[in-house]
């Protein structure tokens, strides 16, 4: 009895023995489809031979080897890193597109605004604005600096300090050019810049305005910048030698069997692919925090941080400041001689005075809407954030779901008759979740879950830290300068030793009481520059809108005699 069932045993191996072998008595197709792959025909055998010793497909008949098979996990590396290359370059071409978009539009509104400040100033100051042109151009250039580098290059709280301080000290004399001023009386006037308040409301708006605004689009062109960057760093990443076996096995192990037009089952794909992208996957919480900062900010660009709102108007703002310092002239010169000191009058001052006017109390007339210069590609930054926001919702979930996108190819099957790593039959495992953690019961790739990718490790830190900076921006700071008082804090070094210094340097007048010119005694101010500027709301001695034309004759006569000398 046992005799005859060892033979019906080898009766059986026998036949499905020889079925195999005659199923395989040749390797045509397959040899065709080797061939395909740019390798040498003569690497495959005629029909089928001994399997034994094959490291990856299954044993048996075979009309693979174990030279093919090292080849061939070398076109399934190849393979599989094809789709996920393409999806991440075209996520780099993108995303590098919109930052250039961004960039070139940001820099243009920078050089556009200073080209019509300037076409502006000398058509309305003339000379006057010519021969200061320079304090003009280094405030565009440092503009421009601190959107390049921001902070690292320039403080842009003490730049726009400077600005007005330097514009203070320059019209200062312009409107009071009877006087000689030392460099250390003009020290002393620009100390107490924001003190006097000269240009009104402008300066503290404007540099609230254009932190808010520089902090918002550097960083949001920085942001769109990493995501190539990100990106392409993460495309270095090799598959382990583990996903190569997995890979080799789903797409090339049916070539053995000569089943070439056999294709793998879809959740045997994406099994494979989650375990291959497994760290790639971990990125997906960072990147989609980062992304979201960035919706965000776009936003914020649409809205309060509106670069394009801050700069295309600034001439106008600037010639804002410039008219109320011309209106409150002589209240601010008065102050600054209680608290400087009277300067001497000029010895050129005595000379020859013209009647007319200077050009300097001319009123500025800004270009009207539809003759402002065309920005970057003739778009507009609402044009820019809406596309763009379109493209950042896109990219959510771009890692953790690229074995999905890799698995819908032609060259995946969706039914049962497909392969499954063993046959031409339905795939029965479970298809496990996304990230490192989850494949440890991952069935076909073996993944060391103790072991992250130190790249994408790096990668997550670099988003993580990205996103905070997009946040700090959405509220106006730039978390890579030291923060500061929002600039209420009391300057040192007033010029006045006196216990009435703050006094000497209270904000100018503005209301129409304040600026009225009747004396305390009840007579009118005769235009004599020489104002008292110590005084209750009540007092005498402030000048009239008369007083500072004629001072502004003056500045005409002075301006002239210096020619004829």
């Amino acid at each position: 009895m046992k005799s005859l069932l060892a033979l019906c045993v080898v009766w059986t191996v026998a036949v499905v023995s020889g079925t195999e072998e005659q199923k395989l008595n040749n390797c045509n197709e397959v040899r065709a489809a080797y061939s395909s792959k740019g390798f040498n025909v003569n690497d495959v055998p005629s029909k089928g031979v001994n399997g034994v010793p094959l490291k990856v497909c299954p044993q048996g008949y075979s009309c693979c080897t174990v030279e093919m098979e090292e080849k061939l996990s070398q076109q399934s590396h190849t393979e599989i890193k094809a789709p996920v290359s393409k999806l991440s370059t075209s996520l780099q071409s993108t995303f590098k597109q919109r930052h250039d978009h961004f960039d070139k539009f940001f820099r243009e509104l920078l050089k556009n605004a200073e080209i019509s400040l300037d076409s502006m100033f000398v058509k309305t100051y003339g000379m006057m604005y010519v021969q200061n042109s320079a304090l003009f151009k280094n405030f565009f250039q440092s503009l421009t600096q601190y959107y390049v580098s921001g902070s690292a290059a320039v403080n842009l709280d003490s730049m726009l300090s400077e600005f007005w301080a330097d514009l203070l000290e320059r019209m200062f004399q312009l409107v009071n050019v009877q006087y000689e001023f030392s460099d250390t009386y003009m020290d002393c006037v620009s100390r107490h810049t924001e003190e006097l308040q000269p240009f009104g409301d402008v300066p503290r708006k404007l540099r609230i305005q254009l932190t808010r605004s520089f902090i918002a689009a550097r960083t949001f062109v920085r942001g769109l910048a990493l995501m190539p960057e990100v990106a392409n760093k993460v495309s270095t990443v090799s598959a382990s030698p583990s996903c190569v076996r997995a890979a080799m096995k789903m797409l090339y192990c049916p070539y053995c069997s000569g089943q070439v037009a056999l294709k793998p089952c879809q959740n045997y794909c994406l099994n494979v692919m989650r375990g291959c992208l497994a760290n790639q996957a971990d990125l997906d919480t960072e990147w989609n925090n980062f992304l979201d900062a960035m919706h965000s900010l776009a936003e914020r660009l649409e809205g309060p941080f509106n670069f394009e709102s801050v700069m295309d108007p600034i001439d106008v703002k600037i010639s804002d400041a410039i008219m109320n310092m011309q209106e409150n002239s002589m209240q601010v010169s008065q102050k600054v001689f209680q608290g400087c000191g009277t300067p001497k009058i000029s010895a050129g001052f005595r000379s020859k005075r013209s009647v007319k006017e200077s050009t300097f109390t001319s009123r500025f007339r800004p270009y009207s809407p539809e003759a402002r210069p065309t920005t970057a590609a003739g778009t507009s930054l609402d044009r820019l954030t809406i596309e763009v926001k379109k493209k950042l919702k896109h990219a959510k979930k771009f890692w953790s779901t690229l074995p999905e996108t890799v698995c819908v190819s032609e060259g995946i099957a969706a039914g049962d008759e497909c392969w499954n790593g063993t046959a031409k039959s339905r795939y029965e495992s479970d298809v496990i979740g996304s990230g490192l953690a989850n494949q440890i019961s991952n069935p076909d790739v073996d993944v060391d879950i103790t072991k992250p990718d130190i790249v994408i490790r790096s990668q997550i830190a670099v988003l993580k830290e990205m996103t905070s900076r997009l946040k700090a921006a959405h509220s106006g700071v730039d978390i890579t300068a030291e923060s500061d008082d929002d600039g209420s804090g009391d300057e040192s070094g007033s010029g006045c030793d006196g216990p009435n210094c703050d006094m000497y340097f209270s904000v100018p007048p503005t209301s129409d009481k304040e600026r009225g010119g009747k004396a305390a005694g009840g007579s009118e101010v005769a235009g004599s520059p020489r104002v008292n500027p110590v005084q209750s709301n009540n007092s005498a001695g402030v000048t009239s809108r008369g007083s500072m034309a004629l001072a502004l004759c003056g500045l005409a006569l002075a301006l002239l005699a210096s020619r004829l000398r």
